[in-house]
């Protein structure tokens, strides 16, 4: 597999292993983070000795904050908004395609996961957490809307509403009990009980795996692209989402640099 400045890479016994590598900044998804997860997702599909795809992040408190929000604002304030709408098409289409990967997806949820980082993890198709994992659905406590193309198919209507409604807190208990993880496991074992399930999917006739996806995301009431694609209509056309600058006020205010010179 190719070597990527912010993904570790990794073939194991038919799982391809990427982990999210920016623990400095708690492994926030920037723009070239995205490009090369999408990528590797996109090699490991195409690799016929891989059976499953296993996702984390390095470190040991988080699978990912979420966005990177210093690169937001920076490109809020240097790019045209036909520039950031091109930019955002390009980010969502991936994040379409990392979850109707042919392969099957497992979210190995070593710590937080906030904001982008929860809807990547609700995009998978299994999630095995620990005591340290956290979800955190925060678009509308910024001004923004996801996931309504990713958490109700995981967790069902009712429980996905609140969670997106009051952008609230899901601990490693609540989010084992309502479905949002697969397998709740001490820390200690989390790659041990991840890589048990993935290389028992990955030993799998990969064919009739890949087939199992391809119907179950197929017979969905909508089907998974037109969830997203109404998701995205309604982000451009009816209600487009706050630039960094209002959406995160607080965080810029104790952390953000400076903005640069127009």
């Amino acid at each position: 597999m190719d070597n990527y400045a912010h993904i570790l890479a990794e073939h194991e016994d038919g799982v391809a292993i990427l982990t999210m590598n920016r623990p400095e900044v708690l492994n926030a998804m920037n723009g070239k983070l995205s490009a090369e997860l999408h990528h590797a997702v996109r090699q490991a599909d195409a690799h016929s000795d891989i059976g499953c795809i296993v996702i984390t992040g390095a470190g040991d408190k988080a699978f990912s904050a979420g966005g990177d929000i210093h690169e937001q604002r920076e490109n809020d304030n240097k790019l045209t908004r036909e520039e950031l709408d091109a930019m955002a098409s390009k980010r969502a289409k991936s994040s379409l395609e990392i979850a109707a990967s042919g392969k099957p997806t497992i979210g190995m949820m070593n710590g937080l996961a906030y904001g982008g980082a929860a809807v990547l993890a609700s995009s998978l198709d299994i999630r095995i957490g620990c005591e340290n994992t956290e979800f955190r659905f925060l678009a509308a406590a910024y001004r923004r809307i996801n996931s309504t193309w990713t958490l109700p198919n995981q967790i069902g209507w009712p429980m996905a509403k609140e969670l997106l409604f009051s952008a609230r807190v899901v601990d490693a208990e609540e989010a084992y009990r309502i479905g949002l993880l697969n397998h709740l496991v001490p820390k200690a074992r989390l790659r041990e009980a991840t890589m048990q399930l993935a290389k028992q999917i990955a030993d799998n006739d990969k064919p009739s795996v890949a087939g199992i996806k391809a119907l179950m995301l197929k017979q969905m009431a909508e089907t998974l692209e037109q969830q997203w694609a109404s998701e995205l209509d309604f982000t451009r056309n009816v209600l487009r989402g706050a630039k960094a600058q209002d959406a995160f006020p607080e965080f810029i205010a104790r952390k953000g640099r400076p903005l640069p010179s127009p």
